[in-house]
């Protein structure tokens, strides 16, 4: 059965693509197949980006993705860089329509990487929240959360929303903002227990 693991963060841009990339090296280093799904991106002009430089990078690693598009990677691309329900507009967002993309990706893969869009709490729907996305597709998780003044809060807040509903992750520090600061002002609180995306990519593959 091929292995999902959904890329979440506090917030956009914290780095769920950066992590994504770092990911798709070890795996495929390790020796699996790896594949990537971007259910929904936001602010597509010509083309969605962050799926963009993921599937470049997949399709390196595992050319069986050729028969594949970038629309199968992302099915759901919209014009306003915001929330989904916000840029979706009167479009309805169908888990079932992503399970059917999804399971056409993990056919050729042994590892799939979802990354969601935004944080845990970004709506998708009334009634539907990435955070959502983490249960219905059955996913391992990986929380990636940023180095810079303030990022206690917002990890915390995020780590309490995922225990609060029993949801088992790995979370992992990108430490790439207020890097002449971090270890004084923030590492303190986390005493040794984290790891970073910088240093510590191949314990994080393996914990997911």
């Amino acid at each position: 059965m091929t292995k999902r693991i959904f890329i979440t963060a506090t917030n956009t841009d914290i780095g769920k693509t950066y992590a994504s990339g770092l990911l798709l090296k070890e795996l495929a280093a390790q020796g699996l197949k790896v594949g990537v799904f971007k259910p929904i991106e936001t602010g597509v002009i010509d083309e969605p980006l962050d799926g963009k430089k993921l599937f470049d990078l997949a399709l390196e690693l595992n050319p069986s993705l050729n028969t594949l598009s970038l629309n199968d990677i992302v099915p759901y691309q919209f014009k306003l860089p915001a929330a989904p329900l916000v840029a979706k507009e009167d479009k309805l967002i169908s888990l079932e329509y992503l399970s059917t993309k999804l399971h056409a990706i993990e056919s050729l893969c042994d590892v799939v990487l979802i990354e969601g869009a935004g944080g845990l709490m970004v709506p998708v729907e009334e009634d539907l929240y990435m955070v959502d996305f983490i249960s219905y597709f059955k996913t391992s998780v990986l929380l990636v959360v940023p180095s810079r003044l303030g990022s206690i809060n917002d990890t915390l807040l995020s780590r309490y929303l995922l225990d609060s509903k029993n949801i088992k992750y790995t979370w992992a520090i990108n430490y790439y903002e207020d890097k002449d600061t971090f270890h004084q002002v923030t590492a303190p609180f986390y005493k040794d227990n984290y790891l970073t995306l910088q240093d510590d990519i191949k314990e994080i593959a393996n914990k997911l």
